[in-house]
């Protein structure tokens, strides 16, 4: 793949006020996650290894049973079949995800594995 235009790439809304771009290649999936301030990445969980990095902005990050407010530079590790949920804090927030093996379902730009709370 090389170098990667954002711009490009095509959106993926998995739930209200997220949007995510997610290039990818044989192993490494990465996400650019933008949540809209009071968004929310509903509890959700996949097989896959994910790890992150807060860009900008402040987001309340549960993992398991463990919450904690993320601040821009903070950074997190999430095993496969873990429960997790993001929360925007005060604002917008930006944040690039990794995954390992990529996500089936990013790639085919869908989303299996969360669904909105309702």
């Amino acid at each position: 793949m090389g170098f990667i235009n954002l711009e490009q790439e095509p959106v993926i809304e998995p739930a209200p006020g997220v949007r995510l771009r997610t290039p990818y290649g044989d192993r490494l999936m990465l996400s650019l996650v933008e949540i809209d301030s009071g968004g929310e990445v509903p509890l959700h969980e996949h097989p896959h290894e994910q790890g992150g990095v807060v860009l900008q902005g402040k987001m309340r990050l549960t993992i398991g049973d463990e919450s904690r407010v993320l601040n821009s530079g903070q950074m997190y590790i999430i095993p496969g079949n873990t429960p997790h949920r993001a929360i925007a804090v005060d604002g917008p927030v930006v944040v690039m995800d990794v995954f390992s093996p990529i996500r089936e379902d990013y790639a085919k730009r869908e989303n299996t594995f969360m669904s909105p709370k309702t």
